[in-house]
């Protein structure tokens, strides 16, 4: 007990020294902000969106932990502490990226993640879980409910995702690239995935906390942003659930099969209109969707139809939402005038969010490229900002976000890459456990043969 006091003393003291020496806001290696730059190619302009996005996880990164900041206003009351374990592991996929297109030098991303990872090695965890928030400067859970106190089985699989390409793509022969990889190595064997299916019940479950137990009551079951939950759970080596709870439990709701026809894209699984777009987007920033298929459905198939309904819907634009049209689209989960609301076809309120077309470019490049240039060239200072993007805007009202966070600017940079070079994809279906849990769960893809 007197060493973790002495630790999260030095971690208190380590983190003051930062920021005064940096700015809460402010990095010493930082990348400088670019206004709207008329012209650009595709490929430039890509660069420069992906490059300028990045920033939040660089710049704005906790100075401490290196972690994601939730978001970039007070996270409901609590602060600039509040640093979130799934948008970390975006943002360690963003890094990654980084590294590649020499935005910042290999060693800055060695040690930028060499200090994430040895944050979270010490950091609260419940059976191997991370909770959905930490406080960034000492590693202790802060709630994000009153009985949310515990472990996160979903955030903690947006980390994992994360963790694994860090540990596939630092692969060089040195103390340094190889403690990166022993210490993702040793919290990826301590995820008791069996422990998160409720004393041995066909499903996983969200929450489990030591305050609250199982009260929270949350049985994961798709179709939505957690298939990836299932694909690490089935490839866990120390403590993975059974192929029975994936076919029994994901796979068993009353809104995983579809079938039906939308704007003339059949939608295999999901809800009608396929919901907010972040569902064929989270899983899918590691687990390579080209070729991927199942018993229920080819995933290519689900996400590329589920983006064109959505952005069918906003150019068909049934309610006259002003703004709306083959150049404004994307509607998904984000911040909007109310307050916070998962955006969808089904539940419209005139509100577009930049990440969610954007996030598609693997889908629907052309469409994607359109929405891009509509927002920076014709939106301009309205929804470009800082760190890229703005959360979300609404033309009907006037309406235009302030806030960026970090769940929607992550998938950006790296979706986005993955249209480009495919790297994330490469790296993640690289990993031997996870072709071992694709093949348990009776998966396709060119990656397993």
């Amino acid at each position: 007990m007197k060493k973790y006091i002495l630790y999260l003393f030095l971690m208190l003291i380590g983190g003051l020294a930062i920021a005064q020496k940096s700015g809460i806001n402010a990095n010493t290696e930082g990348i400088k902000p670019v206004g709207v730059i008329k012209n650009l190619s595709d490929s430039a302009l890509l660069d420069v969106v992906q490059r300028q996005t990045f920033r939040y996880f660089w710049d704005y990164a906790h100075p401490v932990s290196g972690l994601a900041r939730e978001r970039s206003n007070a996270t409901f009351g609590y602060g600039n502490e509040v640093v979130t374990i799934g948008g970390s592991g975006f943002g360690i996929m963003s890094i990654i990226v980084a590294d590649h297109r020499k935005w910042i030098t290999h060693e800055q991303a060695v040690n930028r993640i060499g200090k994430i990872v040895e944050f979270l090695f010490k950091a609260n965890a419940y059976h191997g879980v991370f909770p959905h928030w930490l406080n960034g400067e000492t590693g202790v859970t802060i709630p994000f409910g009153r009985k949310d106190d515990g472990g996160d089985l979903v955030e903690t699989s947006y980390l994992f995702q994360g963790l694994l390409c860090a540990r596939q793509y630092f692969t060089a022969d040195n103390p340094k690239e190889q403690r990166i990889r022993d210490v993702i190595g040793w919290m990826w064997g301590e995820v008791e995935w069996d422990w998160y299916t409720r004393e041995g019940r066909d499903n996983l479950y969200w929450h489990w906390s030591p305050n609250n137990g199982w009260a929270m009551n949350f049985p994961i079951r798709g179709f939505n942003e957690c298939l990836i939950t299932y694909v690490l759970a089935a490839s866990g080596e120390r403590y993975p659930v059974s192929a029975d709870v994936y076919h029994r439990g994901w796979a068993q709701s009353d809104f995983f099969n579809n079938g039906k026809t939308f704007y003339g894209h059949k939608l295999p699984l999901g809800f009608d209109y396929g919901g907010p777009l972040f569902f064929s987007q989270y899983s899918f920033l590691g687990l390579n969707p080209k070729g991927l298929k199942d018993r229920y459905a080819d995933y290519w198939e689900q996400n590329q139809n589920h983006t064109l309904i959505n952005h069918d819907y906003c150019v068909d634009n049934p309610q006259k939402f002003k703004g709306y049209g083959e150049n404004c689209w994307g509607l998904t989960a984000s911040d909007n005038f109310e307050g916070y609301n998962a955006h969808s076809p089904t539940n419209d309120l005139g509100v577009i969010t930049p990440t969610a077309a954007l996030s598609a470019f693997p889908y629907t490049p052309e469409y994607s490229m359109k929405a891009l240039r509509h927002f920076y060239e014709d939106l301009g200072d309205k929804t470009w900002g800082e760190y890229g993007f703005v959360d979300s805007f609404s033309e009907q009202r006037d309406w235009y976000a302030k806030s960026y966070l970090a769940i929607d600017e992550g998938p950006i940079v790296v979706m986005i890459e993955n249209y480009r070079s495919g790297l994330l994809w490469k790296l993640f279906m690289s990993c031997p456990e996870v072709k071992k849990g694709l093949k348990k769960l009776d998966f396709e893809s060119p990656t397993l043969k």
